[in-house]
């Protein structure tokens, strides 16, 4: 497990709780007692730690190298029923941004998702997450065909933006991403989004337009990262925690902004803590809000969801 700057006191007392067992197995001592009291200790550093997080701090675990990706939560939701789809039909298969048919219970859904890498070569493989316009092209090819045979769109965000490079711009980065936004409101079957990590900017926004979406509680979700607010308008990395504070990008400033609907709690200390419970968390909420938005006509399902990002912000005549 490896450990953010403000976990260390937590890190410190499991190293101690090693000891103390590592003590009482090796000699006739009875640890009991102290281990008991490091135990106790060690819950109650986690409440305050976890019970107070700053916004920075929360952008901090969203990024944690032990939290899961979009395919953790395909393979814990579908299990062996999930069928990866490939490519836009002109360009290339983008590796940044999944996609594919698979089954919760005895529903079938098209997942779509951003993906990052889990080591150096998996990252490089997943372009660190950052899909190209293919990629969205791909996306918005597996919504058209979910709705052609009149299936729900899951779509998972966990991305750092969408790829900045001068060859993504050539391709048309900017078009991808409005026409993703531009025919998710017109789609015809119900769209959940739900927050896994990263959501920000354009990268976040070509794949989130959705009848209902939700954050995970230590997720994030902004036009632009504290690190390139800081650098724009300080001209340094050096004042990434005040942006993050300014920015409101957490998933307690979303709700409070009426930009989500509803915050999925996590285990204490992050998803990557307890997986299966923030698996069944995220199933249950899907499973529960698809019963919800089965019952609409596809026209209610359209005209709600336009509803929604109309009212969104606010505007003087």
């Amino acid at each position: 497990m490896e450990y953010l700057d403000f976990e260390l006191p937590i890190k410190d007392i499991k190293e101690q709780l090693d000891k103390c067992k590592l003590i009482g197995d090796e000699s006739e001592v009875d640890v009991t007692d102290t281990y008991d009291q490091l135990e106790q200790k060690l819950i109650e550093t986690k409440k305050e730690i976890y019970g107070n997080l700053t916004p920075w701090q929360r952008v901090q675990l969203s990024r944690h190298p032990s939290r899961p990706y979009t395919l953790d939560y395909i393979t814990a939701l579908c299990g062996d029923t999930f069928l990866e789809l490939h490519g836009d039909r002109n360009v290339r298969d983008d590796k940044a941004m999944i996609g594919g048919l698979g089954k919760i219970n005895d529903q079938s859904f098209m997942f779509i998702g951003t993906q990052k890498g889990y080591n150096t070569a998996t990252r490089k493989y997943r372009n660190f997450g950052m899909a190209n316009p293919e990629g969205y092209r791909k996306a918005l090819r597996l919504m058209k065909s979910a709705e052609k045979f009149g299936l729900p769109i899951v779509s998972f965000v966990d991305t750092p933006g969408a790829y900045p490079g001068l060859e993504a711009e050539e391709r048309g980065q900017g078009e991808a991403i409005a026409r993703n936004i531009y025919e998710m409101l017109s789609v015809k079957v119900p769209v959940i989004v739900v927050i896994i990590g990263e959501g920000a900017s354009g990268g976040a926004l070509g794949i989130g337009a959705g009848d209902r979406i939700f954050m995970l509680e230590n997720t994030w979700y902004s036009v632009i990262s504290p690190e390139s607010c800081s650098s724009i308008l300080w001209r340094s990395w050096e004042y990434k925690e005040q942006a993050a504070d300014a920015l409101k990008l957490t998933a307690t400033d979303m709700k409070k902004s009426k930009l989500i609907d509803k915050i999925i709690k996590e285990p204490l200390g992050g998803a990557h803590y307890d997986r299966a419970a923030t698996f069944e968390a995220v199933k249950a909420e899907i499973l529960k809000t698809f019963k919800t938005l089965d019952k609409l006509s596809p026209q209610d399902l359209i005209d709600q969801r336009r509803d929604k990002f109309e009212q969104m912000g606010v505007f003087n005549d």
